[in-house]
């Protein structure tokens, strides 16, 4: 294994870091996962701008200390000849962390089939706080690995009274009435950057302010969740307590969504 830590390269799986950083005893970091496509940090697609911003609104946000940017683009070009997909995480003092990993096995067959997911009760798994994507992380973890104990892929995490938010590693999509349809920010989620990427493309079509309760989510022809590593991956199969909730996974809805991560449009922040 390769990764890259502040300012330098190294070999192997252990990082040196001190007991009581911060980022040990708190999660006091935060992180984006990027989908490198053609070896390239600067392909429109791998959308680095989208995933810069987000890290450096956080930081803003927490009053943290912002990286040597420079150093941290010398990261990932050191790694992504290596590895398809990079996480970038940045300390709260400012220092780098970017590792490697493949894409996930069968992806390419799920994109097609479709999955299960699991639907997990709030408070046990509800997200720490929802607008930032913090290394602080235990809730979505253990929402999917319980997830996998059901035969799932991903869970679809929930608010307090029920209302389905997005899943543990991405943002949901629901197709009705010739629209697509998203939970709202304003319910406590994640501001996924394909999430903002396809609702900016979307426009009129797309529904973001309605929340998903019970009887919104059983209307759904298909369902699907979307992050920038999977692109968009249908749920034919959602477990919900003693019910098993079908949806379609041919459904040509799905393919007109997918196509839209290959829109121009879509990548470029000032359209």
């Amino acid at each position: 294994m390769t990764y890259w830590f502040a300012g330098q390269l190294y070999q192997g799986e252990q990082v040196t870091i001190a007991a009581n950083d911060p980022a040990i005893a708190y999660g006091a970091s935060v992180f984006t996962t990027m989908r490198i496509y053609e070896n390239s940090l600067t392909h429109p697609l791998t959308a680095w701008d989208w995933h810069r911003d987000r890290i450096s609104q956080s930081l803003h946000y927490f009053a943290w200390s912002s990286p040597n940017w420079q150093r941290t683009i010398t990261g990932c070009q050191a790694l992504l000849n290596q590895y398809p997909v990079l996480r970038l995480t940045i300390l709260a003092d400012g220092r780098e962390l970017i590792t490697g990993r493949p894409l996930p096995q069968n992806l390419e067959q799920q994109q097609q089939q479709g999955v299960t997911a699991w639907v997990a009760a709030a408070p046990t798994y509800q997200r720490s706080l929802p607008g930032h994507k913090t290394s602080n992380y235990l809730p979505c973890w253990l929402a999917m690995q319980t997830a996998k104990t059901h035969g799932a892929r991903d869970a679809i995490l929930t608010t307090a009274t029920g209302e389905w938010l997005e899943t543990s590693t991405g943002n949901l999509w629901g197709y009705r009435d010739d629209r697509w349809w998203t939970p709202p920010l304003t319910s406590g989620l994640l501001p996924g950057i394909s999430r903002s990427r396809l609702i900016k493309n979307l426009k009129h079509q797309a529904i973001t302010d309605v929340c998903w309760t019970s009887d919104i989510v059983t209307q759904f022809e298909c369902l699907a969740y979307s992050n920038c590593v999977i692109e968009l991956l249908p749920i034919h199969t959602v477990l919900l307590e003693n019910i098993k909730l079908n949806y379609s996974s041919t459904h040509e809805g799905l393919t007109a969504l997918r196509q839209m991560f290959y829109r121009p449009s879509l990548y470029d922040p000032n359209c």
